[in-house]
């Protein structure tokens, strides 16, 4: 796994020590991890920009603000994720993959905290359960 930083690892370890959110992008093989004070870049797209990254790349990576109290999962599944056609399989195993590699970002970057999806992005698994 390749933890990058933005503006440099220093900044982290500083928002770090003063429990700062941050924002973290995990692609979705789990192999990149993307960090950032979220004061520094304001948003996931912003922070993507910042490493080299187009807009549209942004499709690529499960999206979290995290702090030591919380990882909060900004929970979107495309239509297209991982070629799977049927809605609730495709949320189901996004989900899965999710939480997953997620959780090992999470370790990675030396926080234990839990994985939280927001209310507002709880609409794909309130679906699922109905």
């Amino acid at each position: 796994m390749v933890i990058k930083c933005y503006p440099e690892k220093q900044s982290i370890e500083n928002a770090k020590q003063i429990d700062d959110p941050l924002f973290m992008c995990v692609s979705h093989d789990g192999n990149t991890v993307l960090l950032a004070p979220a004061d520094v870049v304001g948003c996931h797209i912003t922070m993507l920009s910042k490493f080299g990254y187009k807009e549209p790349d942004i499709d690529k990576f499960y999206r979290v603000v995290i702090n030591k109290g919380g990882a909060d999962w900004t929970f979107i599944c495309l239509e297209d994720y991982k070629g799977i056609t049927n809605a609730g399989a495709r949320i189901k195993t996004f989900y899965e993959d999710g939480n997953i590699m997620i959780a090992n970002a999470i370790k990675a970057i030396g926080y234990d905290c839990p994985i939280e999806i927001p209310k507002r992005y709880r609409r794909h698994l309130n679906a699922m359960s109905e």
